[in-house]
């Protein structure tokens, strides 16, 4: 994405909703699915949904850790690993899923989409 791409924020849950070292599923507009993540740094993080591995709208219900000081989330279906600042697969170096921009405003987690 570059700097220059104009971002459409969605606004997808209150704050609340995401529990530490947790996930929770979003739609976003063009019924794109998102995993929005709590991790233990404090920090919210999304991701696409979608397992690539399984092909199953499931990384919401990942397991939520910490890989040598990466945040990451585990499918539960297969338990491959990513990155969640990146969408990076960190055990299948040419995999790597849509990561999105995450603000919070007002108590309420938006999701950012070009």
């Amino acid at each position: 994405m570059t700097a220059m791409a104009e971002l459409t924020w969605t606004p997808v849950c209150p704050v609340e909703a995401v529990l530490p070292g947790s996930g929770v599923a979003a739609l976003l507009p063009g019924d794109i699915q998102v995993a929005i993540f709590l991790a233990g740094d404090g920090e919210f993080y999304a991701l696409s949904n979608m397992d690539p591995f399984s092909g199953a709208a499931v990384l919401a219900r990942g397991i939520v850790g910490d890989t040598g000081g990466v945040p990451t989330v585990a499918s539960p279906i297969y338990k491959e690993r990513f990155d969640l600042r990146t969408g990076a697969c960190l055990d299948d170096a040419e995999v790597e899923i849509t990561s999105y921009p995450v603000r919070v405003a007002d108590g309420i987690v938006h999701v950012g989409s070009p």
